[in-house]
């Protein structure tokens, strides 16, 4: 199950971007389970949805306490982020990413205990939640990833988002960030953030509220719709069960890696 749940290939990319094991000063004690063991435990999580106590430790080697405290170091590493980048670069070096056309959406979600970046989702009886940002690439590649609380309107995480896009590998030239085109919904739907894309010399194609309907946009932006329905393939993302923030923003990027890698695979 190890080897299904992490193949050698992105084992190799992980062991790019994970930290050292800390050493120990004096002999003695157990032995410290291997990190490609704890990661398909990690990514068994992630993609069951099941609890750290559910993860069969008969399969993977270390508890399901020692995957969530490795989960932890880790997290507070940034490797999920790094691992993400790095396939990126990898399909970026193979001229796997479309830069031609962008979308920007987002998903709301139920988080059930509350916790930092939630708030009272006006769309679902305001019950407590957190809202996915994501940018995809043309073909529905997740670029970047943001979360808020389920009542931060779409058009603040706009900004923020397309700043966050790594300088990913081209196969020929110097590292992109940058789409030639942005689609948007009504959402988005403002003119300094026109002018903000403009400036930065990305053409934007966001619908007008009152103008025109978001479905005439369906035929550039369904990517972005499947890719969510990527993203709830990670059950773990179906609900947020995560009080900590970065924990939540951690599994996003694990699912996002993952999507990634399955294109990287073929």
């Amino acid at each position: 199950m190890v080897e299904r749940l992490v193949p050698d290939e992105l084992w190799e990319l992980f062991q790019r971007v994970v930290p050292e094991a800390p050493s120990r000063r004096q002999g003695g004690g157990r032995r410290r389970h291997g990190d490609r063991e704890v990661l398909a435990a990690i990514v068994f999580v992630a993609t069951s949805g099941c609890t750290w106590q559910q993860v069969p430790a008969a399969s993977f080697g270390p508890s399901g306490a020692t995957a969530h405290r490795r989960f932890t170091e880790w997290t507070k590493a940034r490797v999920w982020a790094r691992l993400h980048r790095l396939v990126l670069d990898e399909l970026g070096s193979r001229g796997e990413l479309d830069w031609s056309r962008c979308a920007i959406d987002s998903v709301n979600m139920r988080a059930l205990k509350r916790g930092s970046l939630t708030g009272p989702n006006p769309v679902d009886r305001g019950k407590y939640g957190s809202k996915i940002h994501l940018i995809t690439e043309r073909t529905g590649l997740p670029l970047s990833i943001g979360i808020s609380g389920a009542n931060t309107h779409d058009s603040q995480a706009l900004i923020p988002l397309v700043k966050g896009i790594p300088p990913i590998r081209s196969r020929r030239g110097p590292r992109r960030r940058r789409p030639r085109k942005l689609h948007a919904d009504k959402g988005y739907d403002y003119n300094h953030l026109r002018r903000w894309l403009s400036s930065r010399g990305i053409r934007h194609r966001i619908a007008r509220r009152g103008i025109e309907s978001s479905t005439h946009l369906g035929r550039h932006r369904w990517t972005i719709e499947r890719t969510m329905s990527w993203l709830a393939g990670c059950r773990r993302l179906h609900r947020r069960y995560e009080r900590r923030a970065d924990h939540f923003l951690a599994f996003t990027s694990i699912a996002c890696t993952l999507i990634c890698y399955r294109r990287l695979a073929k």
